[in-house]
């Protein structure tokens, strides 16, 4: 009875500390400060990109190594082995519609190993190799259930199996559990130095870590067409999808999901979460040098739409839901425009309108692409039909 009740106190807790933090938060368009974004294509020595060669060779690494030292900490390029093991398939799965597979992904490192285990469905009417969708899952691990026993709107993989495409997830604490006590089990056990350095990579840069291992097998799937291959994440999920996107160019597409601060929404605006709360709440998502910015996102030498950017000239798909202002859904859209400069350096010109579309008026057919559901914060059949159909555009829908 006593556990019981320290755990009702606590969920009380929790609850008010939620609902506090929301009403210091910002909602008002009109209390929106006056902020200038930094150029993303005006280069550190003061020279203006006009051209892409000029983008990738000197100022996306410039860019890159900015989110890295002050938001999301460094990314480890090289481990001493990995290992691919299928535990359990089912070729005949979803009533002979796919091939299940599970799959062990083991990582080793310094005398220490990490386990990532990706759920794996692909189409069986497919005559070559399939596009699919990877989630980083930051729900219960009963929303990606093998089994299908448990059928999720979360992760709807009988839907993105008749559309053709092949479905994959991994769970976050594979990774580094989403605790600010435990997250070092995992991936950071691997390198223990990252822990020290103020520009060490935490548990968002973790979890993209591990998108590239699973992007490392994908590579030696033949059921996999390993070219077009979508990286999904939804809100703490959708900010990793993001910077995994931003780190490794393999991914084709990104798809971020209601990802918010520190995800697809634009700081400088200071609207809905805001980096001190991010920071406070959640203080082993970023790395040490990001809670100098508690209070001065105007400090930052980023922003947003800079991270969009390094995607180019991969596609992006950012939502938002209508009753989840905490995300910022207008700065989200404005993170996409302000991007659009350097996708214009490739040839790619953004369909997205000068304002925000209507609620559930998705902008498909744009290298940028965006929609607002009515809703709450979540990822839904709606949200997925829509990423579909985004990516029927942009790899073929022949394919």
């Amino acid at each position: 009875m006593k556990a019981y009740l320290l755990t009702c106190l606590s969920l009380i807790i929790c609850l008010q500390l939620h609902a506090q933090n929301h009403e210091e938060s910002n909602y008002d368009e009109s209390k929106v400060p006056a902020y200038t974004l930094p150029d993303v294509l005006k280069a550190s020595d003061n020279n203006t990109i006009k051209n892409k060669r000029t983008w990738e060779k000197i100022r996306r690494p410039e860019v890159l190594t900015l989110f890295e030292d002050n938001i999301y900490g460094q990314v480890p390029k090289s481990f001493e082995d990995i290992r691919f093991s299928v535990l359990s398939e089912d070729k005949s799965s979803m009533n002979g519609k796919a091939h299940r597979k599970e799959v062990l992904i083991e990582v080793f490192n310094k005398n220490k190993s990490v386990k990532i285990n990706l759920v794996l469905f692909t189409p069986n009417n497919a005559s070559k190799p399939a596009p699919a969708f990877l989630l980083i899952n930051n729900r219960g691990k009963e929303n990606t259930d093998p089994s299908r026993k448990i059928i999720s709107e979360f992760w709807p993989a009988e839907v993105v199996i008749d559309a053709g495409y092949a479905i994959a997830a991994f769970h976050v604490s594979d990774l580094a559990p989403d605790n600010k006590d435990e997250f070092i089990n995992g991936v950071m056990q691997l390198y223990p130095e990252q822990l020290k350095a103020d520009n060490g990579m935490r548990a968002i840069g973790a979890w993209g870590w591990g998108a590239s291992r699973v992007m490392d097998y994908f590579e030696t799937d033949s059921q996999i067409d390993k070219k077009r291959v979508a990286l999904t994440g939804h809100s703490r999920g959708g900010k990793a999808s993001l910077w995994a996107a931003a780190q490794d160019q393999r991914f084709a597409m990104c798809i971020t999901n209601c990802s918010g601060s520190t995800g697809a929404a634009l700081a400088r605006r200071q609207f809905g979460e805001r980096v001190r709360r991010i920071n406070t709440s959640f203080p082993h998502w970023f790395n040490t040098n990001y809670k100098k910015y508690n209070d001065h996102e105007e400090l930052l030498p980023v922003d947003q739409h800079m991270l969009i950017s390094l995607i180019a000239p991969r596609p992006v798909y950012a939502t938002n839901a209508s009753e989840d202002l905490w995300a910022d859904p207008t700065g989200t859209f404005l993170s996409l425009k302000n991007a659009e400069g350097v996708y214009s350096l490739y040839g790619l010109k953004s369909k997205l309108p000068e304002v925000p579309p209507g609620l559930n008026t998705p902008v498909i057919e744009s290298p940028l692409a965006y929609h607002n559901r009515e809703g709450k914060h979540d990822m839904t059949v709606y949200d997925w039909t829509q990423f579909i159909r985004f990516a029927d555009y942009h790899f073929g829908k022949g394919r």
